[in-house]
């Protein structure tokens, strides 16, 4: 696609959920990369907004009221003002963080909606849902559970989370019951009204797969993937009490689906952002409306769709609103080479961050910076966390920085001196930096954020390098005025540092302002050599970053373990023992061994394994299992298993299985194959 020069760039950073803190995965996935992005376009004297805002709707925040006995404002007002405090802490630089449930957004997002209805673009369907007659109220797919029917584990409306790992339709699920009531749901026929996304297919085809080849793989991939099948229309309404009210006569207790309204929240918040301040910010409209502005999201891989599909529909729907020109979606950081998991508290929550290590913003955003998950999951380990402190911003970047600084005070007071003659060393230092602005440049225009973070670092190797190499502190006796010119050439190149470090790390970028006495700098003079004028005071100078030492890792460590033997001990009272039952209900089992003469995955299911069994009958014996996460197939070939043969035989991805492999399920969710200490024959029967 050809470039196009704009006059402004909207910026929107995902709105996270009010149903919890900000997490280290959110902050590589959105937060940070959005933040370097808008302070380097600031940087630039480019006109840029930045857009963000708590999504304070849906499902989750009323199943947390419940549980907690508060209504869902009371859920929303705690964690919003949560996440808002941590963003501002974190230097996360928003033009304006607003909420779903202002009244600015409950209009424009039910105006939009009413809109799309009042020109034919929505379309109405009428269907069956589980409605709980107790509480007088349609199930949403996590309010109802039951028995899955592929693997007969308990399982939600929506997939089996704990067995095969299906998505399921609540329909498909066997002795379906209420999580709201425990009570049986029944069938009710409900009216609510979809977006045909399928009338879209052509235009987003072209839109997406021939004008936007150049955005990132997993985000091209993710939509050629949906594009390449027929797409569906989406309800754009919910049958729940806590939303925005469809604007429709005869949509009572029904709301605008979360997807609807959420990402509308960036509009109705930029109006809100320039109502307050028109002169500053001018209308609205030019920063959504406008075709000399350039619109990108920044969002996690689990959102693609909805930015990339969904949401672009939605403005193309309503007829006036520019297509966002870049989505630079990451992928998921993982902690201590395990998922991050909200629900088992497995994260590094940021407002405990700030409280665990005051002062210490910018290390947590040069870490996961340098790990950024830009083009496939990456790891976050307090190791490499002290590793890259230590290491790299302590002993490169904090060290050369403190010997320039130091080195002028001692030999000249702290004034900037003057440059003499160029010898050949001082040429070749020059040399190795006199592209920084455009490499970095390149990098950050298309969001190479952790290879743009490079470069910068390179600027204090550099610096470095050429300081041990000149060695000032010898040369002092022989020639000082060849002394003048090392100094002179290595505070350049601190103030280089000053600017190229700006978007990634804006708090010890300001510090090394003020030792250098100097109020601000631009992006322009990035590369320059003349940036601090001979006679310019510096001021006094200090350690920009400090070791961090091992108690302190040991203490982030140990709080993850903690998590981890709590996780342990919920389970296990979670777990409780099932009813009693007669002995002549177990004598029904039929629980026998069996030799595992192979064992395959199952195509297009990451869950399942299939089994090929001897079972001492001379046929051989077919099983799938949920299982395929925590085993490889080749482990489990010649081993002896437990199998349950008199079970009814089901299907599972069009594969009959002839029974049920016994596992144990560890406090962890790990599942381990029940096995048996002595061999004994294929077919021999427990009892």
């Amino acid at each position: 696609m050809q470039e196009k020069n704009y006059k402004r760039t909207t910026v929107t950073a995902a709105l996270p959920y009010a149903n919890g803190g900000v997490h280290i995965g959110h902050l590589a996935g959105v937060y940070v990369p959005a933040d370097i992005y808008v302070r380097y376009l600031r940087l630039k004297k480019q006109d840029v907004i930045f857009i963000g805002g708590s999504d304070e709707h849906g499902v989750p925040i009323t199943i947390r009221a419940r549980e907690e006995g508060i209504t869902p404002q009371d859920v929303v007002d705690r964690y919003h003002k949560i996440i808002k405090d941590s963003f501002e802490q974190f230097g996360i630089s928003f033009d304006i963080y607003s909420r779903t449930t202002s009244a600015t957004h409950h209009q424009f997002a039910a105006d939009f909606f009413r809109k799309l209805y009042d020109e034919g673009k929505l379309v109405e369907k009428t269907s069956k849902q589980y409605y709980d007659e107790e509480v007088q109220a349609f199930l949403t797919d996590r309010d109802i559970v039951g028995e899955c029917p592929y693997c007969h584990h308990e399982a939600y409306g929506n997939q089996c989370e704990n067995g095969c790992g299906r998505d399921l339709s609540p329909e498909e699920l066997l002795n379906p019951r209420s999580k709201r009531s425990d009570s049986t749901p029944v069938l009710r026929e409900t009216k609510n009204w979809y977006l045909p996304l399928n009338e879209y297919q052509e235009w987003l085809k072209q839109w997406i797969l021939e004008d936007h080849k150049e955005w990132r793989p997993n985000v091209y991939g993710q939509c050629k993937s949906w594009l390449d099948m027929d797409l569906q229309p989406r309800a754009m309404t919910r049958d729940l009490d806590w939303g925005i009210p469809v604007p429709v006569e005869g949509a009572e207790g029904k709301v605008l689906y979360v997807w609807f309204d959420a990402p509308i929240g960036y509009i109705s918040n930029t109006k809100e952002l320039c109502e307050r301040d028109p002169e500053r910010w001018g209308s609205w409209q030019q920063w959504w409306q406008d075709d000399d502005t350039r619109l990108v999201h920044f969002i996690g891989k689990d959102n693609i769709v909805f930015h990339c599909i969904i949401f672009p529909v939605m403005m193309r729907a309503h007829g006036k609103y520019i297509m966002p020109d870049n989505v630079p979606a990451n992928e998921f950081l993982n902690l201590e080479d395990n998922k991050i998991s909200t629900s088992k508290n497995w994260a590094v929550w940021l407002h405990e961050y700030l409280v665990d290590l005051p002062g210490k913003q910018d290390v947590l955003r040069y870490v996961l910076t340098a790990n950024a998950p830009e083009t496939k999951d990456n790891n976050f380990t307090w190791k490499d966390f002290q590793d890259r402190n230590n290491n790299e911003l302590v002993a490169i970047y904090g060290n050369f920085v403190n010997r320039a600084l130091q080195l002028t005070k001692k030999y000249w007071g702290g004034v900037v001196p003057a440059c003499g003659e160029l010898t050949e060393v001082d040429r070749a230092a020059l040399e190795e930096f006199k592209d920084v602005k455009k490499n970095v440049e390149s990098l950050l225009d298309v969001f190479k954020f952790r290879e743009a973070q490079k470069e910068a670092m390179n600027l204090a190797r550099i610096g470095n390098r050429y300081i041990t190499e000149c060695e000032p502190w010898k040369v002092l006796k022989t020639d000082p005025k060849r002394v003048e010119t090392i100094l002179y050439i290595s505070l350049q190149l601190v103030a280089n540092l000053a600017i190229a470090f700006e978007p990634f790390l804006p708090f010890s970028s300001k510090r090394l302002r003020e030792m250098l006495n100097i109020d601000s700098f631009e992006w322009n003079q990035l590369g320059q050599t003349d940036i601090l004028q001979p006679g310019h005071q510096l001021a006094e100078p200090a350690l920009l970053f400090e070791k961090i030492d091992d108690e302190v890792i040991a203490a982030q460590l140990q709080k993850l373990e903690d998590t981890k033997k709590a996780n342990e001990a919920a389970n296990y009272k979670a777990k409780d023992i099932k009813p009693i039952i007669d002995f002549s209900d177990f004598e029904k089992l039929d629980i026998r061994v069996a030799r595992v003469k192979n064992c395959e995955k199952v195509k297009k299911a990451n869950k399942l394994l299939k089994f090929t069994l001897d079972d001492g009958s001379g046929t051989d014996r077919t099983i799938v299992s949920g299982i395929a996460k925590y085993y490889e197939p080749e482990e489990l070939i010649g081993r002896d298993v437990l199998f349950i043969a008199n079970l009814a035989p089901r299907k599972l991805m069009g594969i009959e299985s002839q029974g049920m492999i016994l596992s144990a399920e560890n406090f962890d969710g790990d599942l381990s194959v029940t096995t048996i200490l002595r061999e004994v024959k294929p077919g021999s029967q427990v009892c």
